[in-house]
Order: C-alpha cells, then structure tokens, then sequence
C-alpha cells in the first residue's frame, strides 16, 4: 500500500495531467511510479523524464542502460523497478540470464556488460573515491563517455529506487523472478 498521499491519474491538472498524457500516448498507461511521482511533484517527474530521455540519446545502447538500471535497483532492494527493468530488459534484448546475472553479480553471457554491471553496483555500493584499478578495469570495455554516461544512468535510477522504496509504490508489472 503506497505511504504518500496521491491524486489519481484521471484527477489530475495542469503539469501532472500533460506529462501523464504523455506517458499514457508513448506507453499506453501512466505506470504506479510516475503516477506518485508526478501526483506529488510533477516537477520531479519532468526532470525523470529527461534523465531518461537524455539516456537514450547517450553512448549507451539499451541494454547496457537496462544492464545498469538492473544492477543499482538490485542492490537497493527495489522491487518496483527490478519488476519494471527485468521487463524492458527482455524487451531491448537481455535474456533471462543476462538479466539474471547483471542482477546478482553472476556470468551474464556479456563480459562486457557484467563489467558495466558490477561498476553500477560498486558506485552505490560503496563510497569515497573509487580505486584507480576499478575505473581501469572498465575503461577496457568502455570510453571514458560510456562512463560518464553510466554515471548518469545510476543517477536516474536511483531517483526512482528512492521514490519507490519511501513510498512502497504499489507493483503494476509482473513481480521480477
């Protein structure tokens, strides 16, 4: 049961009701999260939205971002966005073991994006200066724009992890396995 106090999709104005518009034409429904989000910040939900949509237009291909999304929300424990990115994981490609392995810091399949996957998880992992011998180890794989880019997927992800686990949202896609 949601913890914050929101408007229902169909009762929203101004902001809220253009972005959930929005959201609806692109996706064909408002999903939980944004409906809270936007319900209680439609400022906050915007910007979400261009995190997103400035991801896409980044140096990461979309499973890379999903790779990324996956490992961050598994780490935090968010149910809502592991059940949400293991569905637009399958949909942009991963396999069940891909999307398996990103989660839990196991083989992939992808070497290259179990790399990316364990940098995500070890930048909200742990804190102060990440070891030289780390950035190293992905920049065998990945530019130094890759990197920067992967920063800002963390970046959007955890915003949603955050809002998701304060507000208990409600899961309106099928449970992760």
């Amino acid at each position: 049961m949601p913890r914050l106090t929101t408007t229902p999709v169909t009762e929203a104005t101004g902001q809220a009701a253009q972005l959930f518009a929005a959201i609806k034409s692109a996706v064909g429904m408002v999903p939980n999260a944004y409906a809270g989000i936007g319900s209680l910040s439609p400022v906050a939900l915007e910007s979400a939205l261009h995190l997103d949509g400035a991801l896409r237009k980044s140096s990461l291909s979309a499973q890379e971002i999903e790779a990324i999304k996956l490992a961050v929300s598994e780490k935090a424990g968010c149910d809502y966005c592991l059940a949400a990115h293991s569905l637009m994981g399958k949909k942009v490609g991963l396999s069940a073991q891909a999307i398996q392995g990103v989660r839990h810091g196991q083989a992939s399949g992808d070497d290259k994006l179990d790399v990316l996957a364990d940098f995500a998880r070890l930048l909200v992992g742990t804190s102060g200066t990440v070891e030289a011998d780390v950035v190293e180890r992905v920049r065998a794989h990945y530019s130094d724009a890759q990197i920067v880019d992967t920063l800002l997927a963390v970046t959007a992800i955890t915003f949603t992890n955050l809002f998701n686990r304060v507000n208990d949202t409600v899961l309106d896609f099928p449970p992760a396995p």
